[in-house]
């Protein structure tokens, strides 16, 4: 029986307080064969039955994972706050086996990490709302979505989340983080809040909530420049893109702002289909895999932002599908990256859930590379004009590098 496989581009760079992260790409419709029953075996048995139907391990296994059960036994006899959570122990050892591999974006997710980091390819979610950053030390909020749970509890920008339920996060990862604040709506989360130029630590209690989100945003600028904010690569962002470039072109603008800045990624087939509104034919990407064959992604025609003169706006948090999309508009020259260095994440994931709701394994399958064969991953797009966007600037509402970008497209002969 086939299971399905998405086949991600995500970074969890930046991410929603929804009911998932941003994760990134997926090629959907594609299956892979079900793995047969009993590779990785676990039962509430202490000392399991090796040879028995759909359990054990496999004969030409049994070797190789005999420390394995004997440890298993130990801890199911010996450990001394009995009686054990086999579950518990099960996804504990397919954690360690993918982190034993060494690729951060090789990993384990529980059913209701699967569940979540599913949710907001769909453009609805259930959380806080809000945009948040989890490449530092402690989770920090970006902004809160006009209208969500996060707004109307007073959160801002810049504020850096302490503790979850009161539960210290310190040393924790972002993303560790990101899902304990994460939850159904209708439930309530405390967040403890450092501000700036706030002395102490305080508490906000949240209801979450189901929320909505449009994943691109457009208007026209002064100096018929047009702009559009694309915030995640998810399912309906094609349409999105298509519907909002429509209404803009039709206005006749000197130039189009494309802003990529904190997308952290989104499905590898949206990410195609953004590329062609912009880049009228060739490669886009190329897949490399493990045994080194490749496979090539064209552009798609009759985009309908093709030649209009563009900038696009990138920065640490532009990372994986969104990079694909920067990569390939800078490649072809079709326009210029103005921001900071994008984040680097090069590889290719299937997510392949696993039997019986038991969650999913993200798994590393491929590298991709720009169509001038560049390999991003560590490195990032390098922009042709280089600004930096502050957190002073954010505080006092400034953009510097959406601000140069309409200076060089209204420049522009």
């Amino acid at each position: 029986m086939s299971r399905p496989v998405k086949y991600l581009m995500g970074a969890f760079v930046v991410v929603v307080l929804m009911a998932g992260s941003f994760s990134g790409g997926l090629v959907a419709g594609w299956f892979l064969p079900g793995s047969p029953a009993g590779i990785f075996p676990f039962s509430n048995q202490a000392d399991p039955q090796p040879n028995s139907a759909n359990s054990g391990t496999p004969l030409n296994l049994q070797t190789l994972f005999k420390p394995f059960w004997e440890t298993w036994k130990i801890v199911n006899d010996q450990y001394v706050d009995q009686p054990v959570d086999p579950q518990k122990l099960m996804r504990g050892a397919i954690s360690g086996m993918l982190a034993s591999l060494g690729d951060e974006h090789t990993s384990y997710m529980n059913p209701d990490e699967y569940r979540q980091a599913n949710q907001p390819m769909n453009g609805e979610y259930e959380g806080i709302g809000a945009t948040v950053d989890t490449t530092g030390k402690y989770l920090k909020i970006i902004s809160p979505m006009p209208g969500s749970p996060a707004e109307k509890a007073g959160l801002q920008a810049g504020d850096i989340i302490l503790k979850v339920d009161g539960q210290d996060m310190t040393g924790l990862d972002g993303s560790t983080v990101l899902r304990k604040v994460l939850g159904p709506a209708n439930t309530q989360v405390v967040l403890t809040i450092q501000r700036e130029n706030v002395a102490d630590p305080f508490n906000v209690s949240i209801t979450r909530d189901k929320i909505k989100m449009t994943s691109v945003e457009g208007k026209m600028l002064d100096g018929d420049i047009a702009y559009v904010k694309i915030s995640t690569f998810g399912t309906p962002t094609a349409q999105e893109l298509k519907n909002v470039l429509t209404d803009l072109m039709a206005k006749n603008p000197k130039g189009l702002v494309v802003d990529l800045r904190n997308n952290g990624g989104g499905l590898l087939t949206t990410a195609i289909d953004v590329v062609s509104q912009f880049v009228g034919k060739g490669p886009v990407m190329y897949e490399v895999f493990g045994d080194g064959t490749r496979k090539t992604y064209e552009a798609e025609p009759n985009g309908l932002a093709t030649e209009i003169p563009m900038i696009v706006l990138v920065n640490k948090g532009t990372a994986s599908a969104s990079e694909i999309t920067a990569g390939a508009i800078q490649d072809y020259a079709r326009g210029k990256l103005l921001g900071e260095t994008t984040y680097g994440k090069g590889s290719v994931q299937n997510w392949i859930p696993l039997a019986d709701n038991q969650g999913a394994v993200r798994v590393t399958i491929a590298r991709w590379l720009t169509p001038k064969e560049r390999q991003i991953n560590g490195v990032g797009l390098t922009p042709d004009v280089s600004i930096s966007l502050s957190e002073a600037d954010m505080k006092a509402k400034k953009d510097p590098q959406l601000d140069k970008a309409v200076e060089l497209l209204k420049s522009n002969p």
